[in-house]
């Protein structure tokens, strides 16, 4: 790979908030950003055009599933990720860790990577911090991820330190094979996006110390960016948003920090105030197909019965097509006949809702007044019940 062709630049600030563009090869994502999750390749029921049309950025796609379907080395010859997909605009991949880590029985880890079968069909394969590498390579995506080590809660502290050093080590064997990439000093791998950024991740579990400790190692290495990972597995709420600020605050001021995987909109807010940049979450998506709204006071089961005869539409504050076109009462028939159409309804207000609340918390960082847009963001979903 040639020299980078990503960046990152923070524009505004109000306390720990901060407003920024990170530049990528396919283009600009203004920061704090939302990324769609697009697993493999497509964001389940909505299409690239809506997608564009609703604001995203930037959308997430896992390494994991296409290296086993289609697989990369096709993905490579399509000419990357982004030309297979049809997506024009930037592209993060996952190093496929927390799928390889979630398969349990079905996996071992050791110091070179981990091995596992297929969920597909049981073949045996084995995920290196080297091979995660080439993989990403070839997707061309403009943010590789590393692998890293991803652990359950609770998992006791001599554990979570044995495994957040393992971490470290790969993550420095990663970054040795990413510049090796760069330089065109690993031949036979193919390169399909010259400009790709590597992030490093920081783990350590819910002890302070450790996250301390990894996010000083990974940052010594020297990576464009900085992830936070192990979170929004089942630790308290505010253990989590404790962990996000203390570990926040050990990164690079210059760099991206993106905590992966954690995103109800509240904890998009709080983190954004405890300076994060970059979320995923496949909330927005796997809600919307179990009839599940994000609305501007609190969740909204569509399927409900008490919707039957609601001639309002999801959220009357909201400006998305759903909101602007249907009723309460014809999504819930929608969902309760299981048309592929409630999916697709569902699923464009709540990424609607979701970008649109990071575009609001942008415009409160630009004028300094984020912290009454939190104030009242919590307000508005305290106002009325939520369904249960």
């Amino acid at each position: 790979m040639s020299g980078p062709q990503f960046s990152f630049q923070v524009t505004h600030r109000d306390s720990r908030a901060r407003r920024g563009v990170m530049t990528t090869p396919h283009g600009d994502v203004h920061t704090p950003a939302f990324m769609p999750v697009g697993t493999q390749g497509a964001v389940k029921g909505v299409t690239h055009r809506d997608l564009q049309s609703l604001g995203a950025e930037i959308l997430l796609s896992n390494t994991y599933h296409l290296y086993l379907r289609p697989g990369a080395d096709l993905i490579a010859r399509r000419g990357g990720l982004h030309t297979f997909i049809g997506w024009p605009r930037p592209i993060l991949t996952d190093s496929g860790g927390y799928q390889v880590f979630s398969l349990a029985a079905r996996r071992t880890i050791d110091e070179d990577g981990a091995r596992f079968r297929s969920h597909l069909d049981g073949s045996e394969h084995q995920l290196t911090p080297e091979s995660a590498t080439d993989i990403q390579a070839g997707l061309g995506s403009d943010v590789a991820m590393i692998l890293d080590e991803c652990l359950a809660h609770p998992s006791d502290l001599a554990t979570t330190r044995q495994s957040m050093e393992r971490t470290v080590r790969w993550a420095r064997r990663a970054r040795h094979r990413f510049l090796a990439l760069r330089d065109g000093a690993a031949d036979g791998v193919a390169v399909t996006n010259s400009g790709q950024a590597q992030f490093g991740i920081v783990q350590g579990g819910v002890y302070p110390d450790l996250r301390e400790a990894s996010a000083r190692e990974t940052v010594s290495i020297g990576f464009e960016a900085y992830a936070i990972g192990g979170l929004s597995v089942g630790e308290p709420t505010d253990v989590m948003y404790d962990i996000v600020s203390v570990t926040s605050a050990c990164l690079p001021d210059d760099r991206p920090r993106y905590l992966m995987g954690a995103g109800t909109p509240e904890d998009l807010v709080e983190s954004v105030a405890r300076g994060i940049d970059l979320f995923d979450c496949v909330l927005p998506t796997r809600n919307a197909r179990n009839g599940q709204l994000f609305t501007s006071e609190g969740r909204l089961n569509i399927g409900n019965a008490r919707y039957a005869e609601d001639d309002r539409p999801p959220d009357p504050g909201c400006l998305c097509y759903t909101c602007r076109t249907y009723s309460r009462a014809y999504l819930r028939h929608l969902f309760q006949v299981r048309e592929i159409n409630a999916a697709t309804l569902n699923t464009l207000h709540n990424l609607h809702f979701y970008l649109d609340t990071l575009r609001g918390i942008r415009e409160a960082i630009a004028f300094g007044r984020f912290e009454s847009f939190r104030r009242e963001f919590h307000r508005s979903l305290s106002r009325q019940p939520q369904d249960s």
